[in-house]
């Protein structure tokens, strides 16, 4: 039998612990799958004494991450600290250039730095690993860099923050509103430290720039996406789209055009009987879409202790079983720059609006939107107890430009009161 592969494990939170949980627990197992013994041999994280329901007493301890990313018994580093800058980057550009492999699942770490990070692991001959980073327990990054390596992907697209997901069935389900079922989700620990990472889409905007690096071999490009949270979605657009056979959901997607690399993280309706339209809780969702294979769907765990150390392990077998690939599934110098895509396919939309109650104010809406190119497909009025009459439209298909130059003549109408909302709607 070979040698043991010996890990460095940087952070002990719910994920690090949990990696060390299945290392004691499935030594035997690990080591027949491997062909090698799996071991732990140091360890780092900001406290030594903090209990995390797990004996580290047999491995050496460093403060300093980048310390254990350097030691001469780690053959990988397992980096699970989080953050895009700081410690985490400074231990794995050590661990790289001190000859380890990485595995991590810091996913903002590798949307800011992801093309920087991989040409350094290739320049080292070391290979970075991250099925943890996306998704948590369902093998997206695998699907995509092995399984589905023989098609040319059309589109990415999925419900990629559990959080999200939990507040946005929760809504509908108890009839609560965003703020009830923020603060209920907080007071529950489902929400980031800083929870704009959650509900402002920025956490899955992180993980869809990755999976479109993989899909279209180019440069991670977060700051590319079109990004909007779920903030402005309320109870009532959650039962409108209900009415209309939708449910609505923070979905990322991700494809080229020929305008350039198209990518967007934003509430959108989806269809209630689809795949994503039944996702409830805090599941992900990714579909994926190859030209020989149709559409694939991958549901499971997208965070939480066992599906995603389950997935940091996945990557530590196959460095054990020695499979090698380059960073984002093809040489990083091979990777292009996207150029994004200045104007989005066209699409549905949701609209909804309150109008003064008094006679044509529906006709200024019908002609603002159509002086900007948009035709009506339907409209819809509820009853209403004072002067506003709440008012949705949904549109025949339409560029996002066309829809902001409709919305921006709103005002002019002086029928509108209010900020209009808007939601794509998407076809699944």
């Amino acid at each position: 039998m070979a040698d043991p592969l010996r890990l460095g494990i940087a952070g002990l939170g719910t994920v690090g612990a949990g990696v060390v949980k299945i290392v004691r627990q499935k030594a035997n197992l690990l080591g027949a799958r491997a062909g090698r013994e799996v071991v732990i041999t140091a360890v780092s994280a900001r406290s030594k004494s903090k209990d995390r329901g797990v004996n580290l007493s047999s491995y050496a301890w460093e403060d300093d991450p980048v310390a254990l990313a350097r030691r001469d018994d780690v053959d990988v580093f397992v980096e699970l600290m989080g953050g895009e800058d700081g410690p985490a980057k400074a231990a794995t550009e050590a661990a790289i250039k001190s000859g380890k492999d990485v595995v991590t699942a810091n996913k903002a770490m590798l949307a800011m730095h992801g093309q920087a990070l991989a040409e350094l692991a290739e320049a080292n001959n070391k290979v970075i690993r991250f099925e943890a980073a996306v998704a948590g327990g369902i093998p997206v990054i695998k699907a995509l860099t092995e399984g589905l390596a023989g098609n040319s992907i059309d589109r990415v697209m999925g419900v990629m923050n559990g959080s999200c997901n939990y507040i946005l069935t929760r809504m509908e389900s108890a009839g609560l509103t965003y703020e009830e079922v923020f603060a209920e989700a907080d007071g529950l620990g489902y929400l980031e430290a800083d929870p704009q990472l959650d509900v402002g889409g920025i956490d899955a905007a992180h993980k869809l720039a990755i999976l479109s690096s993989i899909a279209f071999g180019t440069q991670v490009d977060f700051a590319g996406i079109k990004l909007k949270g779920i903030e402005t979605v309320t109870i009532e657009d959650i039962r409108h789209a209900g009415d209309m056979g939708y449910k609505i959901k923070l979905l990322g997607s991700a494809q080229m055009t020929a305008r350039g690399l198209e990518q967007s993280m934003t509430p959108c309706l989806v269809p209630a009987t689809s795949p994503l339209g039944q996702l409830d809780g805090g599941t992900n969702m990714i579909v994926l879409e190859g030209d020989h294979v149709g559409q694939i769907v991958l549901r499971g765990a997208g965070a939480g202790e066992g599906p995603t150390a389950s997935a940091v392990m996945s990557d530590v077998m196959d460095i054990a079983r020695d499979i090698r690939l380059p960073t984002f599934g093809q040489p990083a110098a091979t990777l292009e720059k996207p150029a994004t895509a200045k104007t989005a396919l066209a699409a549905p939309y949701y609209l909804r609006m309150e109008l003064l109650d008094k006679p044509g104010a529906l006709a200024k809406v019908a002609t603002a939107l159509g002086e900007a190119g948009i035709s009506i497909d339907r409209m819809r009025q509820y009853d209403h107890p004072g002067e506003n009459a709440p008012v949705l439209i949904v549109t025949h298909a339409t560029t996002s430009d066309m829809l902001d130059q409709a919305l921006a003549a709103l005002p002019a109408t002086k029928v509108v009161t209010g900020t209009p909302v808007s939601f794509q709607i998407k076809k699944v």
